[in-house]
């Protein structure tokens, strides 16, 4: 899974980059001080994974990961070559989902380049130049779709929906809204890689005295939840300073300090559940003495897709998924236990896979 995070200048992006990645990116109290994407992996923190780990001696125990990618601070005109510009949207094209931090909280010491603090005047800035660098994307699709349909007949179609998809832009309306006709259209939709399809995470970054109430009394997480909650989004508040401090902890001082500031999980847990909701993601395990992994993939998938995505022999030859529930089979002990209990089913090709299954398959390339 990639997330792109993107913002205006001084709303916390890089800090919140930082203390999820403890990458050591750039940040200052002035835009643009994130010349270059900044890049990091992040292991997805699974309790699950350690306890099969130590059940099975396991030589190694790998989590699945996020890969954050931040980008400079974007400004009215970005799209159009203002401040450091169009070149960082392209970096953030291949994302799966956009996590946009929003800033909530009011600080005298931290200018804002508009110069006050409005939550919704800066998602609407964002939005606008995401809309206007995938119009750019756009005119040039039509306009090579558009020459080409004049021989090609069978283009006529894909070159309406570029036509729709561009007047549903020019309304102010993302593509992720544009109701599509068919599984065509939409792998069509899907192909042209525009930034305003991608799921959105707002992340309403506050002042600490606002995160032990989740931003309740916060007038400006409010607003973004309701917009979120009539545009499909998903919202989690945090402050980028606290989160600063936890990533300099171990685990069991941040459990410590998590629990002084009367928090549940930090703001790097509240992003992993809004990431893997909005994308309907979920993992499924493998465990064994070499090494226990934990795989991320869409909640709905069959166990030979599942397979493939250790090996593509795996799906190409698969013959059965032996599954176990992962509770089941730490309260056994084994498998072998588990198989006794009548806990562990052979499953064929039809199996819907389920987050937390413990599964070994069976294939034959």
């Amino acid at each position: 899974m990639k997330l792109g995070i993107i913002g205006l200048p001084n709303v916390g992006k890089s800090t919140l980059f930082n203390s999820l990645t403890k990458a050591g990116a750039e940040s200052a109290n002035y835009p643009f001080c994130t010349i270059d994407p900044n890049i990091g992996i992040v292991a997805v923190p699974d309790e699950r994974l350690k306890l099969l780990g130590d059940m099975y001696h396991s030589k190694k125990v790998t989590p699945a990961t996020i890969e954050f990618v931040d980008i400079a601070g974007l400004v009215k005109g970005a799209s159009k070559g203002e401040g450091l510009g169009n070149q960082f949207l392209s970096n953030i094209r291949e994302v799966d989902a956009i996590v946009h931090v929003v800033r909530c909280f009011e600080d005298d010491n931290i200018v804002h380049v508009d110069g006050s603090i409005d939550p919704m005047r800066d998602i609407e800035t964002i939005n606008l130049e995401l809309i206007f660098s995938d119009l750019e994307i756009l005119e040039r699709r039509i306009a090579k779709t558009g020459k080409a349909a004049r021989m090609d007949k069978s283009l006529a179609k894909e070159l309406a929906l570029l036509e729709r998809l561009k007047a549903h832009l020019e309304e102010g309306k993302p593509a992720l809204s544009l109701e599509v006709d068919d599984e065509d259209e939409q792998a069509l939709l899907d192909s042209y890689n525009l930034l305003t399809a991608k799921p959105v995470i707002f992340a309403a970054n506050v002042a600490e005295e606002d995160l032990a109430d989740d931003g309740a009394n916060n007038a400006g997480v409010a607003r973004v939840r309701e917009y979120a909650a009539s545009n499909g989004s998903e919202v989690f508040v945090i402050c980028a300073q606290i989160e600063e401090e936890i990533a300099e902890l171990d685990e069991e001082e941040t459990a410590m300090f998590l629990e002084d500031l009367g928090l549940k999980e930090s703001g790097l847990q509240k992003l992993i559940k809004a990431s893997y909701h909005i994308l309907g993601l979920m993992s499924f395990l493998t465990a064994g003495e070499d090494e226990t992994r934990a795989w991320t993939i869409k909640i709905g998938t069959k166990a030979p897709q599942a397979a493939g995505k250790i090996h593509t022999d795996f799906e190409r030859g698969f013959i059965k998924a032996e599954v176990v529930n992962y509770r089941d089979l730490l309260e056994q002990g084994s498998l072998a236990a588990a198989r006794e209990k009548g806990l562990v089913g052979m499953e064929g090709k039809d199996y819907v896979v389920q987050d937390g299954d413990v599964i070994l398959f069976r294939f034959n390339v």
